[in-house]
């Protein structure tokens, strides 16, 4: 079994991570012609970097859209940060000081992140024009994402798993050396649907993560009267021309 987690877990990151690099080297290789700034914008790229920085943190233009929605999505999102930094202790040794003080936070972070994403699912099942543009794979990623994080709760307060065990299994994958992962059933579920996260990420809605820092209507200085705005192709024709 542990062979079997190894291996899955080694071509699931090479998946994760050359579809990511592939996705946004489309993403920066693709044209944006027009100034399509949504305003009110920035008109310095300081201004750009900062709009961004609350995008990205306090999700700004979704609490202006609607407030529902931007309370759940913003614990989930939360909640999943701190899961994140909690984990990272499974992967180095030793351990740095702001991930040990991070810990405690990280199983709160487990039940925030459940809350909002069952607020998120309940929002596409009751809200009328949310379940009319909802496709079946909208309510499977958010019942893939629920599953992960009872899976991982249970390990905490249902069926304890030996995390030293795992720990020694992941740093074990850096030289080759495979450990032996405790046969757990909550610890086998809860990797084998992080597994299929990993594969489909790159392929997915998922996207907008790194999606949002190429997103034109966001990353674009609204100065269209002081510059002229020309996309590389459009550049490159207009030198061969002159």
């Amino acid at each position: 079994m542990s062979s079997f987690f190894a291996v899955l877990f080694v071509v699931a990151a090479v998946v994760l991570v050359f579809g990511l690099v592939r996705k946004i080297i489309q993403y920066a290789k693709t044209p944006a012609p027009l100034k399509i700034a949504t305003t009110p914008a920035p008109v310095t790229q300081s201004g750009v970097v900062l709009r961004l920085f609350r995008e990205v943190v306090f999700f700004e233009s979704l609490f202006k859209s609607t407030k529902w929605t931007w309370i759940f999505g913003w614990i989930f999102h939360l909640g999943l940060f701190l899961v994140l930094l909690r984990h990272l202790r499974y992967f180095m040794d030793p351990v740095w000081l702001p991930v040990e003080l991070i810990q405690p936070f990280g199983i709160y972070g487990g039940m925030a992140m459940v809350v909002g994403l069952a607020g998120l699912f309940a929002r596409r099942l009751f809200v009328d024009r949310v379940r009319y543009i909802s496709a079946p794979s909208d309510y499977l990623w958010l019942v893939l994402l629920i599953l992960i994080g009872l899976s991982g709760l249970m390990m905490k307060f249902v069926a304890h798993t030996d995390v030293v065990m795992v720990k020694q299994f992941f740093i074990g994958l850096y030289s080759m050396h495979i450990g032996e992962l405790p046969p757990d059933f909550p610890l086998i579920m809860h990797l084998l649907l992080v597994v299929v996260l990993m594969l489909l990420f790159p392929f997915s809605k998922l996207l907008h993560v790194p999606g949002i820092f190429f997103s034109p209507s966001r990353n674009q200085v609204d100065n269209p009267r002081e510059k002229r705005h020309l996309a590389p192709w459009a550049k490159a024709m207009e030198e061969q021309q002159n």
